[in-house]
């Protein structure tokens, strides 16, 4: 099978040789961020990583109440704790638990949130914040020489969460939205919107123990959010069902989809969450059976984008699966790949490059592969090979030990292909003694 190249044939000198192409650099490797990730997508990450559900469970639920705690020492404002949570969610995905500590890149995601939402710590500020939330009652001053050491590891992660986003800034802020609904929903005045909004609010910061700040649009997180806040309180579920049914960005499958995971979270890790601890155990589970019977009189799906083959695959480590996503050698890629391909990007030849813009990055990557795509002719050549005759010392040894078959019970004849006894002569190809 012999390659013929796509480019064409390099012009003739003035001697009449032809000479190479001049080749140039390697064009490098595209990567575009992505806002949102679907629960298939997620699961494959979670899997290719290796990743044990019980302890990455424990792990997310430890990092973004060690990113609240800090927060709320630094008296940082609740926008730096959803940017420090999705940065954290999206670096977890990205990255196996063996490769750093959880608690490392919980600070480092909030080091970096500081900077993005213009509320600059440094990162001695915010390990001091760490260790004196862990330890009250023996508080130290952010110069010890204690953080130096976990200082740099700090800033090292931070190169890491910056490629892991690709540049892209861009965060979700459900909590601004959550005001403006409970107004136009419930009013302003009332005492009872009050108390709603506070249950609703915290219910809010428990969301970001999930993986639904990465899944889901900013409207789709407060509707669950309400909806999910007046049934557990038995009230103006109504209102909220009619201030919906006026909103054409209202999409009802992501609603349920986001509920049902809040759900999951209060079922099964009931007393690490704030609403938790409020209502009763049974309630929640109540909630959860009659929303999955909803769904099953509807015959929807209860993920969105949801893939069965994609589900039963094997796991691909991602050492060994990525560093090809962005190759433009490579025709049937994936678009846009997964940030996790960076790490292996770096270790190449070419550069790596974030685009913001997906359209723009797809089509430089489909200009690009068209001079590295290679196409081939596919022909067969028959050809006749002399078989060489077997050495007379490596013919096989018989029952007797001699070379050429039998030789006990005096049977003389029967003489290996090529031995000759008592003047017998054989002839190859033939067959036959004469």
């Amino acid at each position: 099978m012999a390659p013929r190249p796509s480019a064409d044939p390099a012009p003739a000198t003035a001697n009449g040789d032809s000479h190479a192409a001049r080749i140039g650099p390697h064009p490098g490797f595209i990567s575009s961020s992505n806002q949102y990730s679907s629960e298939i997508k997620i699961r494959r990450m979670l899997k290719d990583n290796g990743c044990d559900p019980a302890r990455e469970d424990n792990y997310r639920l430890q990092g973004v109440q060690l990113i609240n705690n800090v927060r709320e020492n630094l008296q940082l404002p609740v926008r730096t704790f959803d940017t420090a949570c999705t940065y954290y969610h999206k670096f977890r995905l990205n990255f196996r638990d063996a490769e750093y500590s959880h608690q490392d890149a919980a600070l480092a995601s909030l080091f970096v949130a500081c900077k993005v939402e213009d509320t600059i710590k440094k990162s001695k500020d915010i390990l001091a914040a760490a260790y004196n939330v862990k330890n009250p009652e023996k508080t130290v001053a952010p110069d010890d020489k204690m953080f130096e050491a976990p200082g740099k590891i700090i800033i090292g992660l931070e190169r890491f969460i910056l490629e892991t986003i690709g540049f892209d800034f861009r965060t979700r802020y459900p909590q601004k939205l959550l005001v403006k609904v409970v107004r136009r929903a419930l009013g302003k005045s009332s005492a009872n919107s009050r108390a709603f909004f506070a249950t609703a609010y915290d219910m809010c910061i428990d969301m970001y123990k999930t993986f639904v700040p990465i899944k889901q649009t900013t409207l789709s997180m407060v509707m669950a959010v309400v909806e999910l806040t007046a049934r557990m309180r038995g009230e103006h579920l109504e209102r909220v069902r009619d201030f919906a049914a006026g909103r054409r960005q209202y999409s009802r499958d992501a609603v349920m989809e986001t509920m049902l995971d809040l759900l999951d979270l209060y079922v099964q890790h009931h007393k690490s969450t704030r609403i938790g601890a409020r209502f009763d155990l049974g309630k929640f589970i109540d909630i959860k059976i009659r929303l999955n019977t909803d769904l099953d009189s509807t015959a929807k799906p209860r993920y969105l984008y949801h893939c069965h083959r994609c589900e039963v695959e094997e796991a691909h480590p991602l050492s060994s699966t990525t560093a090809s996503a962005t190759d433009p050698t490579t025709a049937s890629n994936p678009w846009p790949a997964d940030a996790s391909i960076r790490r292996t990007a770096r270790g190449q030849d070419g550069t790596m490059r974030f685009v913001f813009d997906p359209e723009a990055a797809k089509d430089e990557q489909e200009t690009v592969g068209q001079f590295f795509k290679d196409e081939y002719e596919e022909y067969e050549v028959e050809v006749e090979e002399p078989v060489p005759p077997p050495d007379r010392d490596e013919a096989p040894r018989g029952r007797g030990g001699y070379r050429g078959g039998y030789r006990d019970r005096g049977d003389h004849r029967r003489g290996g292909p090529y031995g000759a006894h008592r003047g017998d002569r054989y002839h190859r190809g033939r067959g036959r003694y004469h």
